[in-house]
């Protein structure tokens, strides 16, 4: 396959060769039947009969001629440079070929009185060589001349064509000041019309334009018409229905109104028309009228103002778009601003963001919300693309969970989407997706999105959160269970045996002896269970377990804690109880083992409606994340567990620290 092009181009080559030969014999024949080519071989003729005049001594006339014309000079330098004659004459009259041609000839005639007559042959030859140069050099200047014509004819032919662009671009640009002057179609037609009998020298021009609604042509403006009644209107637009039909760009000319069935029993007929070019007009393929000129005398139009008609026809076209899509706008404007008066407010007003954007993505609209969720002011996001918040993936996103869906009339059910701030940071958001309808057409998709941001980092924050729990538990029931086998179970064991010895008789311990040791199984396992649930919760209430916290704190880490109580305290839900212990627990441990405090402090504040609770120490302190959220993330799954238990009750957990200044927990709950 690689090889296959070589046959191709040698086939080719081979062609072009073939053609050049087929083509020697018509050339060689239009040379011979050149005059000049005969006079150029005459003047050839005399000067071989003069340079070789003595081979023609003994012939009759021919030697006498060349006897004559050679002055009896022995030299022959002269008849040498006299043979640049006939080359400058064949480059003159035939061309650069012929007078190469030309010297090539006299060249080789030349050659041979060099070497067989010439006395001094090298003198022969250098003046043969000096001859040639020159006659090289003079063809060369022949030809510098030669081309120095053709750029002179040619930038000429472009002149003229640069006068022809100029006139045709006038009257384009008087044609394109009219149609741009307003967008009323009845006014712009009108002008129209009257310029382009003047500009193009014509009797008579109408213009027809295309009603889709209505499906016909209707007579939009005229100048040197008649008035027609509503017959003659109709008679005379159904003739140009083939030509809309067509749908081409190029014009068509009628010789002869006259002759031609479609118009002969039109108006045309009755106005005196006698030629006619119909140029149709269209935009972006479809037909938009047409625009007719008439001559009531023949008359051949020139190619040029056949393009000429053309351009007017495409500026007229655009004219006719323009001034339609006015319309359009001015009526879907009016139409949005009534909609707008009971939409604005609602979406003005409205939590979540909210914007809209054209099939183009170019937004259109956005609320105060989605200022506030992306960080772009309106100013910057109505006329922009929805690119300045979307990554390509999340355009395409979009595109595929909703655009395609509700362009199909399917509904686009609401999904999850990552956006782009001003300050490159990104928010989750859940959007809904609606198309909005303009004259019965897409026009525009509107979206409302909700932030998730925060809620997708709880969720993901609490999953890593339960994990960690379960792993956790997972631990706690590992060290119960070894507990109670290292230690319970082995006391239990202890006496068992010491039961069986007794019973048989041979135990060296007395009952007292085992009754002790049941005794202090006993104080391990209510140890144990205290570790696990202190049952002065649920005996006494939230006060004194905390109470009984801090003098456990005070009295087996040697670090004074303290509660105060202000308020009058009152019993909570059995829930709320548990959650304030715990986090009352759990601060109080993080402040021994990490924080490293010698001071802890407890604040009840029991009020009218809600019971708050403040942990403090003077411990280390540290550096508090943006989110109590992000706590799980960091590893702090202590703190992290006290926000789920406050959420849990319906209460607000926060926290305050500043590194070597110590860190106050704070739990308020309602009641």
């Amino acid at each position: 396959m690689k090889n296959s092009p070589k046959p191709s181009r040698f086939r080719q080559a081979f062609s072009s060769n073939r053609e050049a030969i087929d083509q020697t014999p018509r050339l060689m024949v239009r040379a011979l039947r050149n005059r000049h080519t005969w006079i150029a071989a005459i003047i050839t003729t005399l000067l071989v009969i003069v340079y070789y005049h003595e081979f023609f001594q003994n012939v009759w006339i021919i030697g006498q001629i060349g006897s004559f014309l050679s002055f009896s000079l022995t030299r022959a330098t002269l008849w040498r440079i006299l043979f640049l004659v006939p080359v400058i004459y064949a480059a003159v009259t035939l061309g650069i070929g012929g007078g190469l041609s030309m010297l090539l000839l006299v060249t080789i005639v030349m050659l041979p009185r060099i070497f067989s007559i010439s006395s001094a042959q090298v003198e022969a030859l250098f003046e043969t060589i000096a001859v040639l140069i020159v006659g090289i050099l003079v063809l060369l200047l022949l030809w510098i001349l030669q081309v120095d014509r053709q750029r002179l004819a040619h930038l000429e032919r472009t002149q003229n064509q640069l006068n022809l662009q100029v006139k045709r671009l006038g009257m384009l640009h008087v044609i394109s000041g009219i149609v741009s002057q307003s967008l009323q179609l009845n006014r712009l037609m009108s002008e129209a019309v009257d310029k382009l009998c003047q500009l193009m020298s014509v009797d008579a021009t109408w213009i027809h334009l295309w009603e889709p609604s209505r499906g016909e042509l209707t007579l939009a403006g005229a100048n040197g018409l008649s008035p027609m009644n509503d017959a003659e209107r109709r008679g005379l637009a159904n003739s140009l229905m083939p030509i809309i039909t067509r749908a081409a760009r190029e014009p068509t000319v009628i010789k002869s109104v006259l002759a031609d069935p479609a118009f002969r029993t039109t108006v045309l007929l009755r106005e005196g028309l006698q030629t006619a070019v119909l140029v149709p007009l269209l935009s972006r393929g479809e037909p938009v009228g047409c625009l007719s000129v008439g001559s009531r005398t023949e008359r051949d139009f020139a190619p040029d103002e056949l393009d000429l008609l053309r351009a007017i026809g495409d500026q007229i076209s655009v004219a006719v778009e323009n001034a339609r899509s006015y319309e359009r706008e001015h009526r879907a404007a009016e139409a949005l601003r009534e909609s707008e008066r009971s939409y604005r407010e609602l979406f003005e007003n409205a939590s979540d963001a909210i914007w809209v954007h054209d099939l183009n993505g170019i937004i259109i609209a956005a609320n105060p919300a989605m200022e506030k969720l992306t960080g772009f002011t309106r100013g910057e996001l109505v006329g922009g693309n929805i690119s300045i918040f979307l990554s390509n993936e999340g355009r395409e996103q979009v595109e595929r969970e909703a655009h395609q869906k509700v362009l199909r009339g399917q509904y686009a059910p609401p999904y999850e989407q990552t956006l782009l701030r001003r300050d490159r940071t990104e928010v989750t958001v859940r959007i809904g997706t609606s198309l909005l309808l303009k004259d019965r057409r897409p026009w525009a998709f509107q979206h409302v999105g909700h932030d998730v941001t925060e809620e997708k980092r709880v969720q993901e924050n609490l999953r890593y959160y339960v994990q960690q729990v379960s792993q956790a538990q997972e631990a706690e029931r590992k060290r119960i269970a070894r507990e109670l086998h290292d230690e319970t179970a082995q006391a239990l064991v202890a006496v068992a045996r010491n039961l069986d010895d007794l019973a048989n008789g041979n135990s060296k311990v007395t009952a007292n002896d085992i009754r002790e040791q049941v005794r202090n199984i006993l104080k391990e396992v209510r140890n144990f269970s205290q570790q696990l649930r202190p049952s002065v919760l649920d005996d006494l209430g939230l006060v004194p377990a905390l109470k009984w916290l801090a003098t456990d704190l005070t009295n087996n880490w040697n670090i004074a804690a303290e509660v105060q109580v202000e308020g009058q305290p009152r019993q909570l839900s059995k829930e709320a109880e548990l959650v304030f212990f715990r986090i009352a627990q759990e601060s109080m441990t993080n402040a021994r083992r990490h924080a490293k405090a010698s001071k802890v402090q407890v604040k009840l504040e029991f009020r009218d409606k809600s019971v708050r609770m403040t942990v403090s120490d003077n411990g280390a302190g540290f550096e508090i994340p943006q989110r109590v959220s992000d706590f799980a993330r960091m590893g702090k799954l202590g703190l992290a567990g006290m926000q789920e238990r406050a959420r849990l009750i319906g209460g607000t957990f926060n926290i305050q620290s500043t590194p070597g200044l110590g860190t106050s927990v704070i739990l308020e709950s309602p009641t």
